[in-house]
């Protein structure tokens, strides 16, 4: 589990790359437990409070950013 405050030091790019890896971790893991192969049932849920994490801090990085007009 990484802290809000880890992604708080991170650039926007940084965190939708970071988002992305997560999305994929999500769905792998989804797939291994329709399967039967999960073993850490507890990663489903981490991963699932960091992708949280990420877009809250994105969404409040987006806010304070200037508008580019």
């Amino acid at each position: 589990m990484t802290k809000a405050q880890d992604f708080r030091a991170m650039t926007v790019d940084q965190l939708d790359d970071e988002l992305v890896k997560l999305k994929k971790e999500q769905f792998n893991l989804r797939f291994q437990k329709a399967t039967g192969q999960l073993d850490n049932t507890a990663r489903v849920r981490t991963v699932r409070r960091d992708i949280a994490r990420i877009r809250t801090v994105a969404t409040a990085k987006r806010a304070d950013a200037p508008a580019k007009v």
